[in-house]
């Protein structure tokens, strides 16, 4: 016990020593063409990290002029423009810098959205600096969508080697096995069973297990340093996520459920309120979901930034001291957090689907 308390304290200050330089690296020189002068924006610093990209950024390497070198992963633009198809490497941007000319089409990438340029490349901006220009159709592989494509295939490769063990092994599980099938078990025997009446869970337990360990997937894959993809960060996803929960609770429900919500047992003369409140409830409910999950994962990054800036904003390598600690107790509890949260959203996900299916007695 002694060295395993030993070894979760190293491996928890090493966790944070990678994050601190994995992230200050980049921090020092945020932008390709910066200053040695220019002060540190901790909002933009954050924002950066936390949003969508079209690359997939690890670090900065500073160079002797003061500039940067950005490190990243270039990845797929998929645009469509006036029916046109274009389809390139996020790299020929240079990170912004570069636009890009296909055809008679000439792209600009501009704080993380691409436009439709003149043939020099520039926009027109209105008195916000917002750029006015046509955007494409753009169904590029951003970075959250490469995330998700790596969740997915490590969740398959995990459950086909698990799936492989139980048939060369009549033993007990043990290994990658015996790690899953406790978490598979308490999702059925914790979640699905109390929650979803007789022998229907059994229907809904592939649904609960895919959201279970894609959430908790996710979230881990999100505190790993340099890396760090903030994919149930992202509305989008929690709101995809949202509206399957939505949809197989409404197409499941039985004629008691839909009997409530038209016609509530209430007084006939309060239905033209109860009615009204019951409709918007379908949809209050998985709205949610979707804000809880999506608030709770971005305010953890958001916080962890934030506590590193501290160290640039007061330009005080003292400054450390007080902010690792503290970074260090909030990826462990970020840890708790990514097991929580999947584990809330995929209770709740069956509690909505337990009262659609719900016999009357």
């Amino acid at each position: 016990m002694q060295h395993l308390k030993s070894f979760s304290l190293k491996s928890l200050t090493l966790l944070a020593v990678l994050i601190l330089c994995s992230v200050s690296v980049g921090l020092a020189n945020d932008s390709h063409d910066s200053e040695k002068d220019k002060s540190f924006n901790a909002k933009e610093m954050i924002m950066h990290h936390i949003k969508d990209a079209h690359d997939w950024h690890f670090f900065d390497l500073p160079n002797e002029d003061g500039t940067s070198t950005p490190v990243s992963l270039p990845l797929p633009v998929i645009l469509i423009y006036e029916g046109q198809l274009d389809v390139f490497m996020s790299s020929e941007f240079h990170h912004g810098h570069s636009p890009v000319t296909k055809g008679n089409r000439t792209y600009v990438l501009h704080h993380g959205k691409i436009y439709v340029g003149d043939v020099d490349g520039h926009l027109e901006m209105d008195e916000h600096h917002h750029p006015t220009n046509a955007k494409p159709i753009d169904i590029s592989i951003t970075k959250n969508v490469a995330a998700m494509l790596i969740s997915v295939i490590l969740l398959v490769a995990l459950f086909a080697a698990a799936a492989k063990s139980y048939n060369t092994n009549t033993k007990a599980p043990k290994g990658l096995a015996g790690f899953l099938e406790p978490l598979v078990l308490f999702v059925r025997d914790e979640i699905a069973k109390p929650n979803i009446s007789g022998d229907q869970y059994k229907k809904f337990l592939p649904f609960l297990l895919t959201v279970f360990f894609f959430i908790w997937i996710n979230n881990l894959m999100g505190l790993i340093p340099v890396l760090a993809p903030n994919l149930t960060g992202n509305i989008a996803v929690t709101f995809v996520l949202a509206v399957f929960t939505l949809l197989i609770t409404n197409f499941s429900g039985n004629k008691y459920y839909w009997k409530h919500i038209l016609i509530p047992p209430v007084p006939w003369w309060l239905y033209p309120i109860m009615i009204p409140v019951e409709i918007i409830g379908m949809f209050t409910k998985p709205f949610a979901l979707m804000i809880r999950l999506f608030a709770n994962i971005t305010a953890g990054h958001i916080l962890i930034l934030s506590l590193v800036s501290l160290i640039f904003i007061f330009k005080s390598v003292s400054m450390s001291a007080m902010s690792i600690p503290f970074m260090v107790f909030m990826n462990t509890l970020e840890l708790l957090v990514a097991a929580l949260q999947a584990y809330i959203f995929t209770l709740l996900s069956a509690l909505f689907i337990g009262m659609a299916t719900e016999e009357h007695h």
